[in-house]
């Protein structure tokens, strides 16, 4: 019998999904339970679970990671709407219980990391595992025939963004075409907190998707479109919308006869197998600009450059705490034509005109929760001697020109304290993921807000073999930690 290790601590082990589950039972059992005496707070957190608890086992989890503030996560499903269906019908029949899939709580069927991730208020690093015995192969992409095609305005480009200069609870308003005023969300806001509100044009969505489509047909190339429609289902998951059905509405049976391809994919999956398996020939649509123009750029550099083997691991540094950016707004769809205010109290900070069924995004971020991640950053970038690569948007955003701001503060208190701060540099996220992929040979921390962060981790994994040779953890300035496991990439390449 095997002597077991005592230990007087506490794991929190949260289950996910599939594959990894068994793997993860088969693990847990044999390197922990067989050999340490500890006790485990053991939670499922499977797609079903989540159904069948209406969401409530992720605010548990989170009640307990803050209770033991150390855990294990394995790799979940985010389900989608077919997905949705298939596991109601199945715990009907296994429970006899009936799931109104209309009146489900959001925690029931998003995915649970960004609720953990403001729950312990936490940031994640990922960082690759050094292996010496992988061959990584990566692929040849000078002169490689894809094109991206992105909208040139709508979204974060033409957002109205702000630093807030009044505390007070922040009201999106609709006044609708008969007069009628809904308020459609609030929350509670404090002088100096940053916001922003973000909407696009479904008739603009709805044009960019026929030439999309048409140019597709036209060069005879596969058509690929990639959004986040799981975190905003009231955002992207309506440009979404919009795309397929111009897509069956008018290019289907264009794109059967001819045997060319549609795929949907997730942004951050879809952008690592594009750039880490792509394929001979392609479009790719990314309606959201920002993201868009980023992938843009990086495949055209990618096609001058190709990418070179890697001579340093890569980590990178994600602000998730508080939301952050599109994984904490509020996202939903114009109900019919009319205006949206924002407001504080009695002042209007802005408004404008909506049609029915356009999209608006309303989000925002606390100073001491940027603060609390750049001093992560620079933390970890001293214990390494790494350099600091920060990705903001500057030039159009004053949302990142705080975030910008406080980084230059946290920096000159580092060093009025006597510390020494790793080297920093503040560049375009587009230029960020370019040095990150095609001028990586340098001891650097990729610093990027959240949503950047997710498909910028995504890629590098994918290039680096996947994201289970890359260590995952979000931790919290109170100590909390959790390391996320078995998180692949879409396919292999060691």
């Amino acid at each position: 019998m095997v002597k077991q290790i005592e230990s007087e601590g506490n794991l929190v082990i949260l289950h996910g999904d599939e594959m990894a589950q068994v793997a993860f039972d088969a693990i847990l059992e044999r390197f922990v339970k067989k050999h340490v005496d500890i006790t485990l707070h053991e939670i499922d957190l499977s797609a079903k679970n989540r159904l069948r608890t209406n969401g409530r086992i992720v605010s548990e989890a989170v009640d307990v990671l803050n209770a033991y503030g150390v855990g294990l996560k394995n790799a979940g499903i985010t389900v989608n709407k077919a997905q949705l269906e298939q596991f109601a019908k199945e715990i009907e029949k296994e429970d006899g219980v009936t799931i109104d899939i209309k009146s489900l709580d959001k925690l029931a069927t998003k995915s649970p990391n960004g609720t953990i991730r403001k729950g312990i208020s936490g940031n994640i690093t990922r960082e690759d595992i050094p292996f010496t015995n992988l061959q990584r192969n990566l692929p040849d992409w000078k002169g490689r025939d894809i094109e991206v095609m992105t909208m040139d305005d709508g979204g974060l480009k033409g957002s109205f963004n702000r630093e807030c200069q009044f505390s007070g609870i922040l009201k999106l308003s609709f006044i609708d075409d008969k007069g009628h005023l809904e308020v459609l969300h609030t929350r509670p806001i404090s002088r100096g907190d940053i916001y922003l509100i973000a909407t696009n044009s479904n008739k603009k969505v709805k044009i960019w998707a026929e030439e999309f489509f048409q140019r597709a047909l036209d060069e005879k190339r596969d058509a690929y479109v990639g959004l986040k429609d799981t975190v905003m289902p009231g955002y992207d998951g309506v440009l979404r919308e919009v795309v397929e059905g111009v897509y069956k509405a008018k290019f289907e049976k264009k794109f059967k006869a001819k045997k060319l391809k549609y795929i949907y994919g997730l942004i951050d999956a879809q952008a690592a197998m594009m750039v880490a398996f792509p394929p001979e020939r392609a479009l790719w649509g990314i309606p959201d600009n920002t993201s868009g123009r980023k992938m843009l750029k990086l495949v055209n550099s990618l096609k001058m450059y190709g990418i070179p083997q890697r001579e340093h691991q890569v980590a990178i540094s994600r602000m998730s705490a508080g939301g952050g950016d599109q994984y904490g707004s509020f996202n939903s769809p114009a109900k019919t034509d009319g205006i949206i205010t924002l407001t504080i109290g009695q002042r209007i900070l802005h408004s404008r005109e909506l049609k029915k069924g356009d999209p608006m995004l309303l989000m925002t971020n606390h100073p001491e929760h940027i603060r609390d991640w750049v001093r992560q950053c620079f933390e970890d970038a001293a214990k390494k001697d790494q350099e600091i690569y920060f990705g903001l948007k500057r030039e159009y955003m004053f949302y990142d020109a705080v975030i910008s701001d406080i980084i230059n503060e946290v920096r000159d208190e580092l060093a009025v304290d006597g510390q020494t701060p790793p080297p920093v540099m503040m560049m375009t996220p587009s230029k960020q993921l370019r040095k990150m992929i095609c001028d990586p040979p340098r001891n650097a921390r990729y610093a990027a807000l959240n949503m950047d962060g997710d498909i910028f981790s995504d890629i590098t994994a994918a290039l680096g073999g996947s994201l289970a040779t890359a260590s995952s953890i979000i931790a919290s300035p109170s100590g909390t930690m959790l390391c996320l496991l078995f998180q692949a990439a879409p396919r292999g390449n060691t």
